[in-house]
Formats: structure tokens, C-alpha cells, sequence
């Protein structure tokens, strides 16, 4: 859909990571893995950075400005680093992000407040998305599978 990175952070999920190599195996190289131990230390060093083309920190929460007008305003020329979090959140972040956007105001699904950013943020362009390499291809049907071995 957009995003070309995933970053874990806490407990480390083996299984996960299997399962989006296997993702990637199959459909194409869509996005690399790594699990960070210290989320904060690393957000803190992103947001203390003087480069003018670091990622700008967009924390979604339910807590924040408005969704569309907020993805609206952001600038498309640099890379953006999304924290979606649960109810456990450090209130810190809330202050080193350049971005609190709310999706909703009420609690919410993790996954499916980072598909509607990535799709807004994108403008839809994730689902004409192609991935190198991939075994099969899925083409769009409407009724039933259409999967193609490549």
C-alpha cells in the first residue's frame, strides 16, 4: 500500500517476520523488516536530527489533528516515519512527533488506521503498486480468484 519498511518494536515476533518473507517471496518484494528494541531512543534521534530531509515522525492516534486536513498539509517531497501505537504509548512521543493525527476519536484498529494514512497519504497510488520479482500475480475478478504463476 505505500509503505517500503516495517519496524517492530517490543517482543520480537519470529512467526511475523516469517510470514512477510513468504508475502514477499510470493507476490514481490513489497517491504523490509527489522525490529528496533529501544522505539523510543530511535524516534528521539530521528527527531533531534538537523538534516532537512529527515523523515517527519507521524504518530496516528486517536488524540491529534484532524485526519484528511492534517495528510493534506504534509509535504510530499520527504520520507515519513508512522508510529501507530496501542493504548500503551509513551506520552513523549506525543511531543517528538512533528505530526499527532487522529483517525477517529475513539479507539480504533492499529492495521487499519495505517491503511487509511497510507491511502490517503498516497492518494490511492498503493493499490496500482507493482512488486518486482513476484511468483503469482493476482488480477482483479469479479467473481472468484484470478492468480497467475509467473
Amino acid at each position: 500500500m505505500g509503505a517500503d519498511q516495517f519496524t517492530l518494536a517490543g517482543d520480537i515476533d519470529e512467526k511475523l517476520f516469517e510470514n512477510i518473507a513468504s508475502v514477499n517471496q510470493r507476490f514481490g518484494h513489497g517491504i523490509t523488516c527489522r525490529h528496533e528494541q529501544s522505539p523510543m531512543k530511535m524516534l528521539r534521534q530521528v527527531a533531534k536530527s538537523d538534516d532537512e530531509l529527515r523523515p517527519l515522525i507521524i504518530h496516528l492516534t486517536m488524540y491529534g489533528e484532524p485526519f484528511k486536513p492534517t495528510i493534506a498539509k504534509l509535504p510530499k517531497n520527504r520520507p515519513v516515519l508512522v508510529v501507530v501505537g496501542g493504548a500503551k504509548v509513551p506520552a513523549e512521543l506525543f511531543s517528538i512527533s512533528d505530526y499527532n493525527i487522529a483517525v477517529g476519536n475513539q479507539p480504533h484498529s492499529e492495521v487499519a488506521a495505517l491503511a487509511l494514512f497510507l491511502d490517503c497519504w498516497t492518494e490511492g497510488a498503493g493499490f496500482e503498486r507493482q512488486y518486482q520479482n513476484p511468483q503469482l500475480i493476482i488480477s482483479p475478478s469479479k467473481s472468484g480468484k484470478d492468480v497467475k504463476e509467473v
